[in-house]
């Protein structure tokens, strides 16, 4: 499974450079409009639902679509998978090497060497780059910036990580002259098997207390969709939650928990359950957005029998919980949400 995620995201690559080709193959009765291709559904029928991105934007990667009618969304491969309509990601991934006109792929070890091209800007590759070129976050601004959120129980996240001078690239939305690169919480993104797909950046400000003054202090690069950034290996039980800081705020009380932060409510919805995975707690906002994501991680669970239970904070999120209230009130209120069984498994002291 391992294998094939990262083959999917090799070709995920190089399919988007050819994002227009793509389109024209699998989608004919679509159009190009603008810095888009529009057709009706991911079957291909005509319309102007689904809509791919031929080109990267702060927004976006090259060849990210989503059907705005459906909800669904992925990258080419997701696509072409869905498109075809194919039951195993085998399948796919010999259908975008027939597409690529590339070799089957080969598991003997005995290939050729050849070098890889350069990265693309915002690929998985380049996501695995910047988080390998990125330190330990023990003593950085990084783990400043999570101390000022009450976060300090870091010695074990190794799914974080630090970069002094991390590129940004402003937009129309930031001030005239903000500089081209921040200080930056940076988060290794992992799917099910813990083979990293993306990266996640947090810019934060020169002292490391906030993040930075930008437009958009946080981005993912990469392939996110279905993926999460974990602390600790998650066999039948975990908790998920969306951004880096509520997760963490669960981790300082209950540090025996696995936990995976899907970056955003629309991810946490979309978030990919492990083959052992029995229940999920989940780790909500309180807010429409959260809601809307608990909603379809409902019915997404219940299709696959996995039991989904509710965790809620007394305020916005378990971080605003934390700083508020503090550690013991945060973790009274948790306890008393968790099923009997989980009590004295996971919840410690």
């Amino acid at each position: 499974m391992g294998r094939l995620s990262t083959r999917a995201a090799e070709l995920s690559e190089r399919l988007a450079q050819n994002a227009i080709g793509v389109c024209r193959h699998y989608l004919p009765a679509g159009r190009r409009e603008g810095r888009y291709w529009m057709v009706g559904d991911i079957a291909g029928s005509p319309g102007r639902s689904l809509y791919v991105r031929l080109f990267e934007t702060e927004r976006g990667m090259i060849g990210n679509w989503v059907d705005a009618a459906t909800g669904e969304h992925g990258d080419l491969v997701d696509l072409i998978r869905l498109n075809q309509r194919h039951g195993r990601l085998s399948e796919t991934i010999d259908e975008a090497e027939r597409f690529l006109s590339l070799p089957p792929s080969a598991d003997d070890g005995h290939s050729q060497f050849v070098k890889p091209p350069p990265a693309r800007a915002g690929s998985p590759t380049a996501a695995r780059r910047l988080f390998a070129a990125s330190r330990p976050l023990t003593g950085t601004l990084a783990a400043t910036y999570l101390a000022a959120r009450g976060i300090n129980r870091i010695s074990d996240l190794t799914a974080l990580r630090f970069h002094p001078r991390c590129f940004y690239r402003p937009n129309e939305d930031d001030i005239p002259g903000t500089p081209g690169s921040f200080p930056a919480l940076i988060a290794a993104v992992t799917d099910c098997d813990g083979v990293q797909t993306g990266t996640h950046r947090t810019w934060l400000n020169a002292n490391g207390t906030t993040k930075a003054a930008v437009a958009s202090p946080r981005r993912a690069m990469g392939n996110i969709l279905g993926s999460a950034i974990r602390f600790g290996q998650a066999r039948d039980v975990m908790i998920a939650g969306e951004g880096i800081e509520t997760v963490l705020s669960l981790h300082e009380i209950l540090p025996k928990m696995p936990l995976a932060a899907a970056t955003s409510s629309a991810h946490l919805a979309g978030i990919l359950f492990g083959c052992d995975l029995r229940r999920l707690y989940v780790a909500r906002d309180r807010d429409k957005a959260g809601d809307a994501a608990y909603a379809i991680l409902t019915a997404r669970a219940q299709a696959v029998g996995i039991e989904l239970v509710s965790l809620m904070p007394a305020l916005g999120d378990f971080n605003d919980d934390l700083r508020q209230h503090g550690a013991s009130a945060l973790k009274a209120r948790v306890i008393a949400q968790f099923l009997d069984a989980d009590r004295d498994r996971f919840i410690v002291g």
